[in-house]
């Protein structure tokens, strides 16, 4: 399965287009993180370790996952 990932130097956030189902959650709650107008879209050095944490447990339909380095 396709994934690409983007890391802030602590974690990797882990997409996997596939699966997602576009719902807006990551955008609404971290825009600084997520534009889908950008390229790359993810830019998890926008964000604390910790609210990018919180923000991908609320993923509805798991294409985004965290690996820590």
């Amino acid at each position: 399965m396709e994934r690409k990932e983007y890391t802030n130097g602590e974690i990797t956030i882990v997409w996997k287009p596939k699966l997602c189902i576009h719902s807006g959650v990551c955008v609404k709650t971290l825009p600084k993180v997520y534009n889908t107008k950008e390229r790359p879209w993810i830019k998890p050095e926008n964000a604390s370790t910790e609210d990018l944490i919180s923000q991908v447990a609320k993923c509805p339909s798991g294409a985004l996952s965290i690996k820590e380095i």
